[in-house]
């Protein structure tokens, strides 16, 4: 799927693939510098996540050789994923056919280098490879809120569908765009 939408630059010299192990350190590390805008993760919580998405990949800075490192990551979880997430739940409540883009995190000084958009747009492919869904779910956050992404998920056509209180004291925007 494209996403015509997004008016971000093109990714120069930077490499998204397959999520392998040895990226788990560097991922780690990423996502727990992003909190609040992702849940704060320990290792083995980040392996469940991992074991327990369609869609893990990584962005590497470079071709993947000599000098690369990780910069970012992405994670996309099934309907039927073991995964006890209170906005994961809410779209297992309401949506059949749905997929769960449960995080994207960058490193900070690689944001606005269009990382976002390509994650989003082989996770479509890869999605697709799999025979699709309907729904592209995630949250995003109000409080604290997340004007970023707002305005990213906005560009890309996501729409909310609803809010919800978390337990950790979040308020989140539910939101979801149609794939097929």
């Amino acid at each position: 799927m494209h996403w015509p939408s997004a008016r971000e630059p093109i990714v120069e010299s930077v490499l998204v693939r397959d999520l392998i192990p040895a990226d788990l350190p560097r991922i780690l590390e990423i996502n727990n510098e992003a909190v609040p805008a992702v849940g704060v993760l320990d290792a083995p919580g980040l392996q469940h996540l991992v074991d327990e998405s369609i869609v893990a990949l990584t962005a590497e800075d470079g071709d993947g050789e000599t000098g690369s490192h990780v910069i970012g990551f992405c994670l996309v979880l099934g309907p039927r994923a073991d995964y006890e997430s209170v906005n994961f739940r809410w779209f297992a409540e309401r949506y059949d056919d749905f997929v769960y883009l449960d995080r994207v995190a960058i490193d900070p000084a690689s944001k606005g280098r269009g990382i976002g958009r390509a994650f989003y747009e082989r996770a479509a492919e890869q999605i697709a490879a799999r025979g699709g869904a309907d729904e592209l779910c995630l949250e995003v956050n109000l409080r604290p809120r997340n004007d970023a992404s707002l305005a990213f998920h906005a560009r890309l056509g996501f729409t909310e569908v609803g809010q919800q209180e978390t337990p950790y004291g979040a308020l989140v925007s539910l939101m979801t765009k149609r794939l097929r």
